[in-house]
């Protein structure tokens, strides 16, 4: 199939820049103290025996096969052989349950699932129907490496593509019922890379040397597949985290210049640094104190004569020490997924490490917003839209988007996709505004608006984000209250029942009535992924949540009437 358009498609780009590469390193797996790395000329001839591999089992274009295992040069080198012969790529979370993989796999029936691991593997196919299984279409990915190099001609380039071929599905992770198979084609993401490298180029500015950037999040989300894509379509040095227990390492290590995040991370970092700055002799925790609020006085353009001296010492001495824990050619963090709390968006600024925030989701090919790198980030934004997107608000503040990057429709869904695509828009279900500038920010989910039986709607996020920067030490805090009269919340988490009632005292008075909190209740479980209550991206799972703790929703409900009614009948 000849591709109709003049221009080279994203796989076109990415296999000319590892030609170009060549001998330059452009792919390394950190292990210990050192790396493990693959130049441009090495990935495309690991991708030529798996190409080989490929076109042996006679697999043929538009046929599906799943990917799994954590990220390493081989997964690449799997990903872009699948690609190159017109395969469609079905990512999957290896930390994720098997019997929640294999029922995306039931969902779109791939010919083969190729594994790093064989236990993993295995356990998969075990939760299949048995003709799958016993067709031998597990395969692992030493058993392709450990065949013998082909005799074939190279395959330098990846097989014509038309930009309406589907070339992943990229199941969405599920915060209410079962996860959907997004499908992705060779226009989506074409046009995507070539608005990622726009915003990078930006950040970069006229530089000689690649991009150095760090990478721990799961290639099977969609953020990190268009992170790996877009680093091999540039000249990039892509270092690969491969212990999340030693991220502090590896970033030191890797010295990137920028690298994906989400909050959770950010927001770890910061309470870790002011924890252990706590703990610091009274000069440096008065020094700290000083400088922030220099910091903060300057860039709420109230500043002081003193101000000065302050941010000089707090630059010296401590904000340049924990900048080089990112090591010394960092830029900027770019960080997704879910908002980031401006007050750490606003540590970071002052440790003179911009965070450049971006908004989107698996259906808008992964991104919709982020930051310009040339103008002043807003804490609490997103971000404006990227080169040919539109994006407007819809009703009860629904965000709607169009453009190229707009995802064809679900697998197999098509009341689903005809439901949240309309007239070329697309229904997000985030409810959001837009400032002046063209900067957007994300007040919540439109599925988990609150109506109360008065009728008033109540978005949760804002209320939750509120409490928990009140109550750092609370795991997690949801607002329940639809179809009730009025709101409530549960508490997980090492948090004194005082703790929370002084910060519903401190937030309550200042809300209209129907937006205040009446009561709480302690809940001991912890809300995981393992559990259900939490998707893998962190997400809280409303439904199950209000099913799991129904019995202890209805006693805080039965006992705050009580309250009421005791209260009225002293009045």
């Amino acid at each position: 199939m000849a591709h109709p358009a003049t221009m080279p498609n994203f796989l076109e780009d990415i296999f000319a820049q590892l030609k170009r590469a060549d001998s330059r390193v452009v792919l390394r797996e950190i292990h210990g103290e050192g790396f493990v790395s693959v130049s441009g000329r090495e990935l495309l001839e690991q991708v030529q025996r798996v190409r080989a591999h490929l076109r042996r089992t006679g697999l043929q274009p538009g046929a599906r096969c799943a990917l799994l295992g954590p990220n390493s040069a081989r997964w690449v080198a799997f990903n872009l052989a699948l690609l190159a012969e017109g395969v469609i790529v079905v990512p999957l979370y290896a930390r994720q349950a098997p019997a929640e993989l294999a029922a995306m796999m039931k969902d779109c029936l791939p010919q083969f699932l190729f594994s790093s691991d064989a236990a993993l593997g295995e356990a998969v196919s075990k939760a299949l129907p048995p003709q799958w299984s016993n067709a031998r279409r597990l395969v692992l990915f030493d058993e392709v490496f450990e065949d013998p190099a082909p005799d074939a001609p190279a395959l330098d380039a990846p097989n014509p593509r038309a930009d309406a071929d589907l070339v992943t599905i990229i199941y969405t992770s599920g915060t209410s019922g079962e996860p959907k198979g997004v499908c992705l084609n060779v226009g989506n993401v074409t046009h995507m890379l070539a608005c990622t490298r726009e915003r990078l180029d930006l950040l970069m500015g006229a530089t000689h040397e690649p991009d150095r950037v760090f990478h721990y999040g799961p290639f099977s989300f969609a953020a990190s597949w268009i992170t790996l894509l877009t680093c091999l379509s540039r000249e990039s040095v892509l270092t690969l985290s491969t212990d999340l227990t030693k991220l502090a390492d590896e970033i030191r290590l890797a010295s990137p210049h920028y690298f994906l995040n989400v909050p959770t991370l950010l927001e770890r970092v910061r309470r870790g640094v002011e924890e252990a700055l706590g703990k610091r002799a009274a000069p440096i925790r008065s020094l700290f104190r000083k400088a922030r609020a220099a910091w903060t006085r300057k860039h709420e353009g109230r500043g002081l004569a003193t101000d000065a001296f302050w941010l000089m010492l707090g630059k010296r001495f401590i904000f340049s020490k924990i900048k080089e824990r990112f090591g010394p050619n960092i830029r900027a963090l770019i960080c997704g997924s879910a908002p980031l709390a401006p007050e750490t968006q606003q540590f970071f600024l002052m440790l003179g490490i911009p965070v450049l925030q971006a908004y989107g989701l698996t259906e808008t090919t992964a991104i919709c917003t982020l930051d310009d790198p040339r103008v002043p980030v807003e804490p609490g934004y997103v971000g404006t839209a990227v080169s040919g997107i539109e994006m407007k608000v819809g009703e009860n503040e629904e965000i709607m988007v169009r453009g190229p990057n707009i995802f064809p429709g679900y697998w197999n869904r098509p009341e689903e996709t005809e439901r949240v695509l309309e007239d070329g828009w697309f229904h997000t279900g985030d409810q959001g505004e837009v400032n002046v500038r063209g900067n957007w920010r994300i007040i919540g989910r439109l599925k988990n608006l609150i109506v109360l039986n008065s009728g008033h709607k109540i978005t949760p996020e804002p209320l939750e984000e509120r409490l928990a920067r009140l109550l750092p030490d609370a795991q997690q805090i949801v607002v329940v209250g639809n179809g009730r009269g009025f709101l409530c919340m549960l508490v997980a988490g090492a948090v004194e029942r005082a703790a929370v009632q002084a910060a519903l005292d401190a937030v309550n008075p200042e809300l209209p009535h129907y937006r205040q909190i009446r009561n709480f209740t302690m809940i001991t479980e912890n809300l995981t992924p393992e559990n259900g209550l939490l998707t893998v991206m962190g997400k809280l799972r409303r439904e199950a949540i209000n099913a799991r703790f129904t019995a202890e929703i209805s006693a805080m409900y039965a006992e705050a009437l009580e309250s009421k009614a005791a209260a009225g009948s002293k009045a």
